[in-house]
């Protein structure tokens, strides 16, 4: 027995070895199609906090698309959202770093290194979506974009979340008065915590995937944001007042990594920048629809008692920011506001 063992060793290995020899030499190596044009295939990394379901999430994932289609399967985008890589605290050095190609922070986390962008954090600065589309397509847009082309970073685009409402476990939000003594989740931005200061309220930052978590055991009472981000992440199920306010706008910002950017042919970066520019567009119309069906989702729920703010209300919260579009000034200079009025100047009908 354990010579025919031998022999039947020495039979298999003199096959395998006439096998490989002879596929070597006619090139006859079968391929893996999967392996294929591995070595041309640009990879971008994608990494946001968010759902996948919310506006940003699903522009990320229509960006992804777009750009398959019109590079002709040359670069693909991988999408890695809800903080999977990175929390919206880290991310920015992420993508400096090139850990990440590619993020799309809220504008309120990127303000300590660039201030200006506090511009969107203000509360009342836009009477509606249409001020909001006009402050990021024209001047004031794009000198903020050119602003970011530093320090291994390039502003690519802007894109929607819609405004940004309040919410409370502790009582409704009605007046000023309502805010006192209560601790309030921010992003960290200088204007947000000023915002709740104002109010009587105590601003503390929370990064985005703790959020629900500090809300459950209590750590702050409230919290502001858009109604899809509220649905998505079932804030619902921790805060029991919501308050349809409109006082601020929540957009986000894409940026690159700049190596890897400026390190891309051409043509491809023409590709990606055109997806780019057809997603700001789509998720501008998908933003508004995503948060009216978020607020009849949320209704159904059953969890919130909503109040819809009226506008003597408003106007109450608008006197109680004072003269905190001076104190803006201070923050990101005079020109830039003054654009900001400008912009706003002719007044729209409020939403």
């Amino acid at each position: 027995m354990a010579m025919w063992r031998k022999r039947w060793k020495r039979s298999g290995a003199c096959v395998l070895l006439l096998m490989l020899t002879g596929c070597v030499a006619t090139g006859a190596l079968p391929a893996d199609p999967e392996q294929e044009g591995l070595d041309e295939r640009i990879v971008i990394r994608f990494s946001h906090v968010v759902a996948e379901h919310t506006p940003k999430g699903q522009a990320a994932r229509r960006f992804a698309e777009l750009v398959h289609r019109y590079t002709g399967g040359r670069v693909e985008v991988r999408v890695f959202p809800n903080a999977q890589l990175y929390s919206d605290d880290d991310e920015m050095e992420a993508v400096r770093r090139g850990d990440v190609e590619l993020i799309a922070p809220a504008t309120a986390k990127i303000v300590h290194e660039f201030p200006e962008w506090q511009v969107f954090d203000l509360p009342y600065a836009f009477p509606n979506e249409e001020a909001v589309a006009r402050a990021m397509d024209g001047p004031i847009g794009q000198r903020l974009l050119a602003g970011l082309t530093r320090d291994n970073l390039v502003g690519l685009a802007i894109w929607d979340n819609g405004f940004k409402q309040m919410t409370s476990s502790v009582r409704p939000l009605r007046r000023p008065e309502d805010f006192r003594g209560l601790v309030f989740r921010t992003m960290g931005s200088p204007v947000l915590d000023e915002q709740f200061r104002l109010l009587g309220a105590h601003p503390v930052h929370v990064p985005f995937d703790r959020l629900y978590a500090a809300l459950e055991r209590g750590a702050v009472d409230g919290q502001e944001n858009t109604l899809s981000n509220i649905y998505t992440r079932r804030l619902y199920e921790v805060q029991r007042y919501l308050t349809i306010s409109n006082h601020g706008y929540l957009g986000y910002v894409v940026i690159a990594n700049r190596d890897f950017w400026e390190s891309l042919p051409p043509d491809i970066r023409r590709q990606v920048q055109r997806a780019l520019d057809e997603t700001t567009a789509w998720i501008r119309q998908y933003a508004r629809a995503a948060n009216v069906e978020a607020l009849e989702l949320l209704k159904r729920t059953g969890r919130m008692e909503i109040h819809v703010q009226t506008p003597e209300e408003r106007q109450a919260w608008r006197a109680a920011f004072g003269d905190l579009d001076k104190w803006m000034e201070q923050q990101i200079g005079s020109d830039l506001m003054r654009e900001l009025r400008a912009l706003t100047a002719a007044e729209l009908p409020n939403r």
